[in-house]
């Protein structure tokens, strides 16, 4: 499974028109294909950077309420609207990108890092709802009644018994909504047509098909791209491993 990782860090460091060494490590290694990606693709992950944070931060917002009715605050047709959600994950990218062009050449949202984050939330939410549910159904109900019995109203209970008391569940579905986001290539496809606004994986697309012989620069974009998903979840695998572990018990 590294053997690839290897493969592309190895080829980032080699030179641009020079022979492939077949050594784990280059000997001599250059950078030039780190400063080819910087000058050409930086545009492309700050686009990347924005749109996923933006799409993560959505997805929390929208989901962390939903998840709170959904678990502690039942109300009338709680069942089908879980049922709708989960039904959401079994719906192909391509129709929902479909009809978000239509929508969005209505609405002035095509090229745009608004509209691609709004794009990319329609993978986080469904998801974040169900891992923020099981987790705020796990909150002992000891605690939620000492706290109403404090006097905290339903705004104070949310934000400050169940949010910091799900904490992490928010960073696990954080993690994973920029993650869905920052990996996007068909939303980021069908819904941009310019060079304005355009995320890292249609960089690397549109990289490989002008640069093919520019293997350097190629996978130097390649490990650029890989670091900030690589660096989140290294920083947030205890909260994640912590939540997988609440939501088995």
């Amino acid at each position: 499974m590294l053997s690839p990782v290897q493969w592309m860090v190895s080829t980032s460091l080699q030179p641009a028109n020079g022979p492939r060494q077949g050594s784990w490590f280059p000997a001599d290694p250059d950078v030039a294909g780190y400063a080819t990606a910087l000058r050409e693709q930086g545009g492309h992950l700050t686009t990347s950077l924005v749109v996923s944070l933006g799409a993560a931060l959505l997805s929390l917002a929208l989901a962390a309420p939903a998840a709170h009715a959904l678990a502690l605050r039942p109300f009338r047709g709680a069942g089908p609207f879980l049922f709708g959600v989960l039904l959401l994950q079994a719906v192909p990218g391509i129709t929902v990108a479909n009809a978000l062009h239509d929508a969005y050449t209505d609405a002035g949202l095509l090229d745009s890092p608004l509209g691609l984050t709004l794009a990319d939330s329609t993978a986080g939410v469904p998801f974040a709802i169900l891992v923020l549910r099981s987790a705020m159904r796990s909150i002992p109900r000891e605690v939620i009644d000492a706290a109403r019995l404090d006097g905290a109203g339903a705004l104070r209970l949310f934000l400050s018994v169940v949010l910091p008391l799900s904490r992490n569940a928010l960073v696990t579905s954080g993690v994973f909504a920029f993650l869905f986001a920052w990996g996007d290539t068909l939303f980021a496809l069908a819904l941009t047509t310019s060079d304005e606004v355009r995320p890292i994986t249609l960089g690397v697309y549109d990289y490989l098909g002008a640069h093919s012989t520019r293997w350097d620069a190629t996978m130097a974009t390649a490990v650029l791209a890989s670091l900030p998903a690589a660096v989140l979840l290294v920083v947030a695998q205890r909260h994640i491993a912590d939540s997988t572990a609440a939501d088995l018990r």
